[in-house]
């Protein structure tokens, strides 16, 4: 009898959402990919709402939000509890682009998705595997076998095997076939007649120039800009192919400050120079002739927040900064800065997401007025500060008062089961202690104003 697969994509199909599947194997159920885009629409994770507590294990393909960052929100809301699997850089770097993600949006709103307590939690129960590397699910899995192997998208980036009974499912999206600075090409051509392909169509009409003609463009129009006294942003995802990027910089000839702005640039930086092994074939000779790491970098500055950034010399510059849609994040702040000065450049290198100013931008260029939302935290004062402590103290009474009632009963319900029990000698007492955090409210607000912007250049 031959192997019965099912698959069911949740979202990313036929539109350009995050991708989200579920493949059953003989009755067991993979989540392949749990993407959220940069509006973290909670409409898009319907779909997988209505299955996340029959999945059986997880795997994820690359470190950003478009393939793992419904992840938290998932295991906190939607019941989602199965093992996950990840080679060791998508764990590291998926944590850190979630971590970049919610202290983007903590910066400006009242944000409550999901916490940082939650974006571990979820990671906790990450098992990391290396290329080519077999591993045999037991229990309800037994005889399947799953196997990451290289995507040569972004680092860590996989394209999943699946195998039983001698018959293969591959799951490749966002592969890339060439060999780039820091990664090698695909090892997709290496498998043979699968019974189930999975890929995407996402780049397949982007026809795009060669390497070296790419490369010499992006510093062309980068020195252009820096040249006649402009700067440049390069809204960058946070751990992703921004990494492409800061070498093609690192090793550039320009003599103008490069800036990596994001809440976990070093961390970034310091982790992706343990994971040589993972990168291309020549990054890995080189460390072995020369002990010279790649991503020892010279001419680049991290940065972890704007004030860095605004206390740098003045001039010229180039700063790439998350997030990659201009939805959130640094990038966004400094595009409502430099927009308005027709010297600077925002140089897009891949297609923004659906629906984001990114995407507007590159689809219906400037010069034009662009209507932006800013947002902000300001801590709450005088009328609004005393009903706020007001309130969260009705609140801690409530919850108190609460916890109280639900006590009496347990004690009640104890004291009625152990006058019939003859076995009980002493059932004991507990006491239910509810304090509540001191708290303080940031008040958020939002306004709109219009950015006139100018110059635009996008590479694809």
């Amino acid at each position: 009898m031959g192997t019965s697969v099912q698959v069911t994509p949740l979202c990313g199909v036929y539109n350009e959402n995050p991708l989200s599947y579920l493949i059953s194997v003989d009755g067991f159920n993979f989540l392949v990919d749990c993407g959220w885009n940069d509006h973290l629409d909670t409409s898009l994770l319907q779909p997988l709402s209505r299955v996340a507590s029959k999945i059986d294990a997880v795997l994820l393909s690359h470190p950003d939000t478009f393939h793992l960052g419904a992840l938290p929100y998932a295991m906190k809301q939607l019941g989602l509890s199965a093992p996950i699997y990840a080679t060791e850089p998508v764990f590291r770097l998926g944590l850190l682009t979630m971590y970049d993600q919610y202290l983007s949006r903590k910066q400006v709103s009242e944000f409550d998705l999901f916490s940082l307590d939650d974006i571990d939690s979820a990671f906790q129960t990450v098992t990391r595997l290396t290329y080519s590397q077999n591993h045999h699910l037991s229990g309800k899995g037994e005889g399947i076998v799953i196997s990451p192997h290289v995507a040569g998208h972004l680092l860590g980036g996989t394209v999943w095997k699946i195998s039983k009974d001698g018959e293969d499912v591959i799951y490749a999206v966002d592969f890339n076939h060439r060999k780039e600075k820091h990664l090698n090409g695909t090892a997709l051509q290496s498998f043979v007649r699968p019974a189930v392909l999975i890929t995407d169509s996402y780049n397949a009409l982007n026809n795009q120039l060669p390497m070296k003609q790419r490369e010499r463009a992006f510093i062309d129009a980068t020195r252009r800009t820096l040249e006649a006294g402009g700067s440049v942003l390069i809204p960058v995802d946070t751990t992703g192919r921004v990494l492409e990027l800061m070498l093609i910089l690192e090793e550039s000839p320009l003599s103008y400050p490069i800036y990596f702005l994001t809440y976990v640039s070093s961390s970034t930086v310091e982790y992706v120079k343990s994971f040589l092994e993972w990168m291309s074939d020549s990054i890995a000779k080189s460390f072995e002739h020369t002990r010279d790491n790649a991503f020892l970098l010279k001419n680049i500055t991290l940065l972890i927040n704007k004030n860095e950034l605004d206390k740098a010399p003045s001039g010229p510059k180039v700063v790439l900064a998350s997030m990659g849609s201009l939805e959130a994040g640094f990038s966004h702040d400094i595009f409502v800065e430099w927009a308005t000065d027709p010297k600077n450049l925002v140089l897009f290198t891949e297609r923004g997401q659906y629906a984001t100013l990114a995407r507007m931008l590159q689809a219906d260029p400037p010069p034009k007025a662009v209507k932006v939302t800013v947002s902000k935290r300001v801590p709450l004062v005088g009328d609004e500060l005393i009903a706020y402590e007001e309130e969260q103290n009705r609140i801690k009474e409530e919850a108190l008062k609460a916890s109280r009632i639900k006590e009496e009963e347990l004690k009640a319900s104890r004291t009625s089961d152990n006058a019939t029990d003859p076995m009980v000698i002493d059932a004991g007492n507990s006491n239910i202690s509810s304090e509540g955090a001191q708290t303080f409210l940031i008040y958020s607000f939002f306004y709109s104003r219009r950015i006139y912007f100018i110059n635009i250049t996008w590479l694809s």
